[in-house]
């Protein structure tokens, strides 16, 4: 009778565990209305605009092409290009120029170019001024070359991801890495962003759908975003856990419960 009843404590062990495992479904729907939510308060401020925000750093490499008129003239202030008779991938590169760690490219006859605080439309202004004393009446095209940004953690197909369009929200961005596993903590997703004043660690709630209103609904290039895992998986219950699990325990804890009297 005693090593029945013994055997009875790891059942029911086994059963509160699994039912601590379970994941609400709160925890896993995204762009919840949180609002009737005791105590809560929206925690991101309203988006001010879209585009444009990106503030170019160090290490980021801009293709830069002068367009003029005359195709000399073009070919003259586009020399690191000469020889190539395509628009393919190999033109592009010879395009490229990397900002240094002062914010400066070096263009052919133009020489450093400082684009300190410069947005894309910015910088492209910067340059074109920088090439006035030159040419008049040119055009010229300037774009960014490294449009990728990282994900980490509970996610399908973690990485370093490639934008594909200059704005993309961070579930688009959730989306070209398979989606967050059923561990993910979607209510505690980080981001670590490079800003003009160093780096930036937010911590955001997927689940609240005020996040589309927020600054932190679009990804920027170098951003890194971190889902971390939740306990249900440190426990060891797989993604296809199911509350049959629980009531088969539980029969068996009742079975033997009923053979102890």
């Amino acid at each position: 009778m005693q090593n029945l009843i013994r055997i009875c404590y790891p059942a029911v062990a086994l059963v509160l565990l699994l039912m601590t495992g379970c994941i609400p479904q709160k925890q896993t729907r995204y762009l919840q209305d949180l609002s009737a939510d005791k105590d809560y308060q929206n925690p991101y401020d309203t988006l001010p605009g879209v585009t444009d925000r990106y503030f170019l750093q160090p290490n980021d490499y801009l293709f830069i092409q002068v367009r003029t008129p005359d195709t000399k003239i073009s070919e003259f202030f586009n020399a690191t290009s000469s020889g190539s008779s395509n628009m393919g991938q190999t033109t592009t590169r010879l395009y490229t120029y990397m900002i240094d760690d002062r914010m400066n490219v070096d263009f052919p006859y133009a020489g450093l170019i400082n684009l300190s605080g410069c947005n894309m439309p910015m910088a492209k202004e910067r340059i074109r001024k920088a090439l006035e004393p030159y040419l008049k009446d040119a055009q010229v095209v300037v774009r960014l070359s490294n449009n990728s940004f990282s994900v980490l953690g509970e996610v399908r197909s973690p990485g370093v991801k490639t934008m594909h369009k200059d704005q993309i929200t961070i579930f688009e961005a959730i989306a070209s890495s398979g989606d967050l596993t059923p561990f993910g903590k979607r209510k505690k997703v980080i981001l670590l962003r490079q800003t003009a004043s160093g780096s930036q660690t937010v911590m955001l709630d997927l689940t609240d759908k005020n996040i589309v209103d927020s600054d932190y609904y679009y990804i920027y290039p170098n951003d890194v975003l971190y889902v971390r895992p939740m306990r249900a998986k440190n426990w060891g219950i797989g993604e296809s856990f199911s509350i049959g699990i629980i009531t088969s325990a539980l029969a068996l804890y009742l079975t033997i419960t009923s053979l102890t009297k």
